[in-house]
């Protein structure tokens, strides 16, 4: 047996950014004030290699001697101390043993490496006696446990015995009694009905017992998750409560029924249900003519229109597509995995439809995260670690995979502490061309492609569909997914190859169900073999294989004369692929597993969906005189600003927005937060559409509208206002309101079979089919979660609408205000004594305000959301610094109305709207930095203040400065500006490791600077693909002047550190022998940004100009001193020009940049740190508002000592910087203001042409 290595990674004091904030946690949260110090060590056993591997992998893969300390075997507990381990359940992934496994790999060329890694917490100050109250707070029974901290003999899984799957013998003759006790042994998410109608099915068709499989099978393919069981319940009858409003519902109930006989005839038998009133409309009006854009098809992969694209080769047809997704289950119970994978499912969908995914939108609700941890309910986790861990979960994903994310909300309910809504929404693009949409024919194959099956994920679909109980949170480990974005970033690559594309006959992505469902659905007949399907550890049965809900896996439909071009091309990406199925003739689904038939069932029985389920309605009327949109204003202007500010609806959530990457992919419109400040919120999402080696105008828009104060007022009210919202806010964006498709979001309560309760969601699509009748607007998608209970609690009745449309990017306009001397105008939306808006007077105001935008007399346009004119005008105002004086007609009552939908406007003068109607002038603006009302103001800076005062603590936006010394690089002086020998074609040579996702990025850049672009994809799933990987790469960086290495998050970033698998790669003998050769024989240069940079730091590259090993006097660059990931705008100064790069800029030039890291902090003793400055080898530095390098945040994001963003090499040669010089051109960012192009790549470019 090998022997097994134990080694302990600690961070020295200073950089102890992990230890630091659980120490702060435990004081704060649990009142353990006594805590002395507290440190996290990171434990790594490892079997499979030799002691002389381990000695070069400890200072390059397991640690950085620059910031860590590492112990051998043992580590010496203080006295007085308590300690433990955590570490993942058996069968959850680890990203950070799977990273070190593949470094190690990549170091001796070989697999069979074994990792296992643990986390030690060793915490002085306080007794043992507390322990078990930080045990419970810092280990999430759902995914971790506590660690032995006995050493293993060996790291190798037990050999496992796997049972065959057992026959549930005697169950067509089980008596009721009998059914009900299978029901619940089973814990099957179907009901007593489902059960006998399977019973029936065996008994009467197949004439056998089932298998414990097929049972499994039928209850996920039954379950509400996949067959919408509770939107496909049949309406027996629909009551309305007695009130004056009745009228108007029954109307809307008789125009619900004759919309049915246009679209099926008026002898229709066909039930109602909610899922016929929430498709009707789109079906009535594709029928009207007023839906000829939308793609349809038998394959449903997600909502997909037809949009005409400009760009620079001329006019293309493309498919845009939108999804939304829920996890709020695996959410509540397992937050950074359930979000995480809500993300990760989100983007399988449309990927699936062979569209390449590029921008996102984030809209979660959550009670109050500020809530005591005293307060937490049992069984619950408090509200706070939910928020904070679920925003890691899904921006982890999002960063990782590359995918934008472009807007980010969490709406504030108590409601939400019954089960945390988790919404993700993703928007993505392909050429129409390269989507075939057939219907497979028997003795096609099915592929599966990307990651391999594990446990975790079992019981997901059904799990979602269950009520949710203070029992269940002991037992759902197995239901939470846990994500690998890296995988999923290749499948997106694979996709995005225009051959292999047009080659898929359909495609289906890994969900809810597995194979079972992911491949069962691909054809009426399949014949599945589980033997072929590839594990991530043995011992799964045939049940687990079956249903398994493991991540980021596509199976494919393909003629099999395209086997050998398929698979070859999903090597290529660094991606495993098996044929798993073959398509029959049959009408049967099969499942074979080790010689026996597990699963033969009838497609017509699969797809009857269980026993009919039949349903009384009873819609209660709202109370109007609680209706909530008159709220009374404070007693004067001041205490009025303040309340409305710093109310948790309306507070900034700017700490929570930047932990998103909103400018990766390079397409972003609208940045998060724009104007000179970066204060003013935008109103949604807008990017360009992702055409791969043009430019293009042509760009989508989403919003999203939803309240829930007024949703549980009134269900048919929030969902209308949900409607309009999301349109408003589209035309406030300059969008066009005409062509917007929706998709909608359901999250109500388990409705058990209580009429009231299913009053609430038929209320709410009642509503939602009025505003897209009235609009002629269709809902061309949505997702329904019908399980928001934990015990006595409910979730506010939530429809959230989506909107998303084309654009033209010229007509695009940002929310901040412009100038002073303009005059802010209201566009109202006239409502009735119910408070329904009069759609005639809201369709002529939205016409009315795009009119006004499209012809560019418009300078900003925000809408009214919870805190009425007072947010509106203060959020317009905060990016440019515009003071505004409110009109003296207006009431203060006036000021707070929550009018969802009206828009103010920035336009000249008031003759710009002379003779509209439902139009009124609001205020004007100045420069005095202030708002005011009636002799009272409010500076802007201190209305600001109050509003992120709500959320500071839990999203915090700065962190302290560890201190203010800085020094301000001057060097004027210019190197050698071209090189020796010209070229008329300069080639650059981008690797692509798993986990980079700035690549397409960085390849537009050189080539929009005449660079001709090689990129070349590290392989490394077998030994064979990793010595190909290497040789390719050496050839290229012979035939390339330039390298680059591009950002993102090499193997996760992990083992605990990023840019140590670029590094690990690099440090082969042949590649550094190459890079070796381009530098010092060749004239070459190199340039990395972000994960570059950091990789070139961690090879020596920088500041030494060569590959060497490190030693604890190097610099680094380590964990951001906020203690999480940052995306936002910063402003650079250059501090030297003593470089090629930087041939294009001048000393003290300043530049906006958009940054996006978790480690982005430069790090050296102060010798080194002065030796740079005075060898000119700081290039670029942070600085302040004023122009002046500064440790102040946010100025300097990540606490970089002296403010260093980058450094050059000696020669100038190499540059490495933290900030995304390629991730600007015309048409972005349109909401930010000064200079983004460095010309970098420009510069790089001219050294080698000489011009």
């Amino acid at each position: 047996m090998a022997k097994v290595y134990r080694v302990y990674v600690e961070k020295r004091k200073e950089n102890a950014v992990e230890a630091d904030s659980i120490k702060h946690d435990l004081m704060t949260r649990l009142g353990l004030t006594d805590i002395s110090n507290l440190t996290v060590v990171n434990r790594y056993d490892l079997q499979g290699i030799t002691e002389e591997v381990l000695e070069e992998g400890i200072p390059t893969i397991l640690s950085e001697p620059m910031v860590d300390e590492v112990y051998r075997e043992e580590y010496a507990i203080p006295e007085g101390a308590v300690s433990f381990a955590i570490e993942y359940l058996p069968g959850q992934y680890d990203a950070r043993a799977d990273a070190c496994e593949q470094c190690f790999q990549l170091l001796t060329g070989e697999k069979g490496v074994k990792v296992k890694c643990a986390k030690l917490i060793v915490i002085e100050g306080i007794s043992s006696d507390e322990l078990p109250a930080i045990k419970h707070y810092l280990i999430n029974p759902v995914d971790s446990r506590e660690a032995s901290l006995e050493k293993p003999a060996d790291l190798n899984d037990a050999v496992v015995e796997i049972k065959k799957v057992p026959v549930i013998e005697g169950f067509i003759g089980f008596t009721d009694e009998e059914v009900e006790a299978l029901l619940e042994k089973m814990s099957l998410a179907m009901n007593f009905d489902d059960l006998k109608v399977t019973q029936n099915y065996f008994r009467d068709v197949e004439k056998r017992d089932p298998t414990e499989t097929e049972i499994r099978v039928l209850d996920t393919y039954w379950s509400d998750h996949c067959r919408h069981t509770t939107f496909a319940t049949v309406i027996t009858d629909i009551d309305i409560a007695s009130g004056a409003f009745k009228e108007i519902l029954e109307k809307d109930v008789e125009k619900y029924k004759a919309s049915r006989h246009v679209v099926y005839g008026v002898d229709t038998k066909r039930p109602l249900t909610l899922m016929d009133l929430a498709t009707i409309s789109m079906k009535e009006l594709r029928k009207r003519g007023y839906l000829d854009d939308m793609e349809v098809s038998e394959e449903i992969n997600a909502c997909s229109v037809r949009l005409k694209v400009h760009t620079t080769d001329g006019d293309e047809d493309w498919l845009l597509m939108f999804k939304n997704e829920t996890h709020n289950h695996p959410t509540e119970i397992e937050p950074f995995g359930g979000a995480a994978t809500c993300l990760g499912g989100a983007i399988r969908d449309p990927l699936s439809g062979r569209a390449y995914v590029y921008q996102s939108m984030r809209i979660t609700g959550a009670g109050d995260p500020r809530q005591k941890l005293e307060d937490t309910l049992p069984g619950k986790l408090p509200q706070r670690k939910i928020c904070e861990e679920a925003a890691h979960g899904f921006s982890s994903y999002g960063n990782q995979i590359g995918l934008t994310t472009g807007f980010v909300h969490e709406v504030y309910d108590q409601g939400y502490v019954a089960k945390r809504m988790e919404l993700g929404a993703v928007v993505a693009a392909a050429p129409e061309e390269q989507v075939k949409r057939l219907i497979p024919e028997n003795g096609q194959i099915v592929l599966l492609i990307g990651g391999r099956t594990g446990r975790d994920g079992i019981g997901g679909a059904t799990g979602s569909s269950k009520k949710h109980e203070l029992k269940t949170t002991e037992t759902a480990g197995a239901e939470v997914q846990k994500g690998n974005p890296v995988e999923e970033r290749k499948i997106q690559r694979l996709f995005r190859n225009k051959e292999f594309s047009k080659k898929i006959v359909r495609c289906n992505d890994f969900g809810a169900g597995g194979v079972s469902v992911a491949v069962g659905e691909l054809a009426p007949g399949l014949d599945i073999n589980l033997d072929a399907v590839l594990k991530k550890y043995e011992g799964l049965n045939g049940t687990e294989l079956a249903i398994s809900e493991s991540q980021e896996r596509m199976a494919i439909v393909i003629n099999e004369c395209d086997k050998d071009f398929c698979i070859q091309a999903a090597h290529d990406e660094n991606l495993e692929v098996v044929q798993v199925a073959t398509v029959t003739d049959k009408n049967r689904l099969t499942m074979k597993y080790m010689g026996d038939t597990i699963v033969d069932i009838s497609r017509d029985f699969l797809d009857e969906a269980g026993a009919k389920r039949y349903q009384d309605i009873h819609v209660e009327l709202p109370d109007f005189d609680k209706a909530p949109f008159n709220p009374e204003a404070k007693e004067n202007f001041t205490e009025t600003t303040k309340e409305v500010l710093s109310r948790l609806s309306t507070a900034s959530q700017k700490g929570l927005v930047e932990r998103f990457d909103s400018s990766i992919g390079n397409g972003t419109v609208l940045s998060p937060f724009g104007g000179k400040t970066y204060r003013t919120e935008t109103e949604g999402m807008a990017a360009l559409i992702p055409v791969l080696g043009k430019e293009t105008t042509t760009c989508s828009l989403m919003s999203y509208g939803y309240s829930p104060l007024i949703s549980e007022w009134s269900p048919y009210h929030g969902a209308i206002n949900a409607v309009v919202e999301s349109v408003a806010k589209i035309i406030a964006m300059g969008g066009t309101w005409h062509t917007i498709r929706f998709s909608f979001q359901e999250f109500f309560e388990k409705l058990l079979n209580d009429p009231k309760r299913w009053g609430k969601p038929f209320s709410a699509l009642l509503g939602a089919y009025r505003a897209q009748e009235e609009l002629l607007l269709p809902s061309i998608g949505g997702k329904d979660s019908m399980s928001g209970s934990f015990e006595d609690l409910d979730v506010p009745p939530t429809l959230v609408s989506f909107a998303i449309t084309g654009g033209d990017v010229h007509k695009v306009i940002t929310p901040e205000l412009k100038e002073a001397g303009h005059v802010l105008v209201e566009f109202m939306l006239p409502k009735d004594e119910f408070h329904v808006f009069d759609f005639e007077a809201l369709r002529k105001q939205f016409d009315a305000v795009e009119a006004l935008i499209q012809s560019g007399k418009a300078y900003s346009a925000y809408t009214v959301k919870d805190g009425g004119l007072v947010e509106a005008v203060y959020k317009m105002a905060f990016g440019n610094e515009i003071g505004v004086a409110f009109d003296d007609a207006l009431t203060l009552n006036d000021l707070v109305e929550k009018n969802f939908g009206h828009i103010i406007v920035e336009v000249d003068n008031a003759e710009v709207v002379a003779g509209y109607e439902n139009v009124r002038i609001i205020a004007s603006t100045n420069e005095e930095k202030a708002v005011s009302y009636k002799g009272e103001k409010v500076t802007l800076d201190d209305a600001y203040e109050i509003n992120c005062a709500p959320l500071e603590s839990v999203y915090p936006t700065t962190a302290k400065a560890p201190t203010t010394e800085v020094r301000t690089g001057d060097c004027n002086e210019r190197g050698k500006m071209f090189a020796s020998k010209k070229y008329d074609e300069v080639n650059v040579v981008i690797p692509v490791f798993p986990g980079t996702n700035c690549e397409f990025d960085s390849k537009r850049a050189f080539e929009k600077a005449g660079a001709k672009v090689q990129l070349v994809l590290i392989r490394n799933k077998t030994e064979e693909d990793i010595k190909k990987s290497v040789d390719e790469l050496e050839e290229a960086i012979h035939n390339a002047q330039i390298m680059m290495l591009p950002g993102g998050f090499s193997a996760g970033d992990e083992p605990e550190g990023s840019g140590k698998f670029i590094a690990t790669v690099l440090r082969n003998p042949r590649l550094k022998a190459a890079i070796d050769d381009l530098l010092d024989n060749r004239e070459g240069l190199m340039i990395g940004i972000c994960n570059g940079f950091q990789a070139l730091v961690k090879l020596g590259l920088l500041p030494h100009g060569h590959i060497k090993d490190m030693s604890k006097d190097d610099p680094t660059l380590t964990f951001n001193t906020i203690g999480r990931h940052l995306s936002q705008m910063v402003t650079t100064r250059v501090s030297s020009v003593k470089s090629p790069w930087l041939a294009n800029v001048e000393l003290g030039d300043e530049h906006i940049i958009p940054i996006s890291h978790g480690e982005g902090r430069f790090v050296a003793p102060q010798e080194v740190l002065d030796q740079l400055i005075d060898n000119g080898q700081v290039a670029f530095q942070y600085v302040d508002p004023n122009g002046n390098v500064t440790m102040e945040s946010p100025y300097n994001p990540n606490g970089s000592m002296y403010g260093i963003e980058g450094i050059i090499s000696e020669d100038g040669r190499v540059l490495g910087k933290m900030g995304h010089s390629e991730r600007q051109g015309e048409n972005r960012d349109l909401n930010i203001y000064g200079e983004m192009d460095q010309k970098l790549f420009e510069a790089g470019v001219k050294y080698f042409k000489g011009e």
